[in-house]
């Protein structure tokens, strides 16, 4: 291993490492959407196994008579043709075979089909991705394939493999052990019973199977959430990366905010030479009213606080805005209205009295 790989191993290690915090729902979201979601394929195949088994164990009685009834029905045919397989003939015979073949096998592969859809439904929930059937170049690449072949998924499949192929052949064995003594002695029994014996073992053999790969196959479920759950943490950085990318950079957002409030601000002076009185504090508060015979009642037109309000009372002396000091009705205005609106009504009497005042003193009463 040269220098630069091992260099690129430890920035790996470096970056696994810092991964210690449990996936956002957005991380986890980004993942379902692409395919990446817990599921042990085991438990799908042992489920499918179980469903098939057990339609088997209850309708192996009709199955066992409809084969009895094809096979005399396909002797009776031949029979009465002389045993001549003319065309008719076989294709009679070929439409038999596939009727009593779909009844045989139809409990079994529907079990089976039904089994497989639950348990993928259970696992994965109703998911359909078009992407996942796109085609992509990486998946056909020889070095990412290479890769693959020596991952530690490939050896956890592998490690499967192997614990699946040692079930099988040490349930089987020991089940042959314990019965050792009882198939030397088949050969005495008549043919009906040995074939029920080996039949009746063959389905303990099959159920223990069944049940030791269903260990297996919840472990393997365990282990893929422990591992889809390993490859989702997130380090600290990439949740406030992400964080930025959902509410945006808090920078950003100031400056987009100051500049909004500027905005406002020049749009709020522009309209001030409209006001018809200017309400103060008078050094802290200041409070632009605008009315006219059209208005329901008076609208608030421009408000400000300190340094605002020192601009406000400045605009309103270059236009010749009549300026009342009224302490407690600046501060009910500047507080319980915003810009755009009306008075509230319990206002109105205090702000009549200063319009009046102000249209006495402009001489216009």
């Amino acid at each position: 291993m040269t220098d630069k790989d091992l260099q690129v191993f430890r920035i790996d290690l470096q970056l696994f490492a810092d991964k210690t915090e449990k996936a956002t729902p957005r991380r986890r979201q980004q993942a379902a959407e692409k395919g990446q979601i817990p599921r042990s394929a085991e438990l799908n195949s042992v489920l499918v196994l179980l469903a098939a088994f057990m339609a088997v164990k209850i309708f192996i009685p009709d199955m066992i008579q409809e084969w009895t009834a094809f096979t005399q029905n396909i002797f009776k045919m031949f029979t009465a043709n002389n045993f001549d397989l003319n065309y008719r003939t076989f294709q009679n015979m070929f439409i038999m075979t596939v009727i009593s073949v779909t009844k045989i096998l139809a409990p079994v592969v529907g079990g089976a089909m039904v089994a497989g859809i639950l348990a993928s439904v259970a696992q994965v929930g109703f998911r359909f991705n078009m992407s996942l059937i796109k085609f992509d170049l990486n998946n056909v690449n020889p070095i990412n394939g290479f890769k693959r072949m020596f991952s530690s998924q490939a050896l956890a499949e592998l490690v499967k493999s192997f614990l699946k192929v040692f079930i099988v052949t040490y349930v089987a064995y020991s089940e042959y052990v314990k019965q050792l003594s009882v198939f030397t002695g088949l050969t005495d029994m008549n043919l009906r019973a040995s074939s029920a014996y080996i039949g009746q073992t063959t389905v303990n053999i099959a159920f223990k199977v069944i049940l030791w790969l269903a260990v297996l196959a919840v472990a393997d479920y365990i282990f893929q959430k422990w591992r889809h759950e390993s490859q989702l943490k997130m380090s600290k950085q990439e949740i406030k990366d992400e964080y930025k990318q959902q509410e945006g950079d808090p920078q950003l957002k100031g400056k987009i905010k100051q500049k909004q409030r500027e905005m406002a601000m020049s749009r709020m002076m522009q309209s001030l030479p409209n006001a018809d009185v200017v309400i103060t504090n008078p050094t802290h508060f200041a409070v632009a009213l605008q009315y006219d015979n059209t208005m329901g009642a008076p609208v608030v037109i421009a408000k400000g606080q300190d340094r605002v309000a020192l601009r406000i009372k400045e605009i309103a002396k270059e236009h010749d805005i009549v300026t009342v000091e009224n302490k407690p009705l600046a501060q009910a205005l500047f507080r319980g209205t915003e810009i755009g609106d009306s008075i509230p009504p319990e206002l109105y009497q205090a702000v009549a009295e200063v319009l009046a005042f102000v249209y006495k003193l402009k001489g216009k009463m």
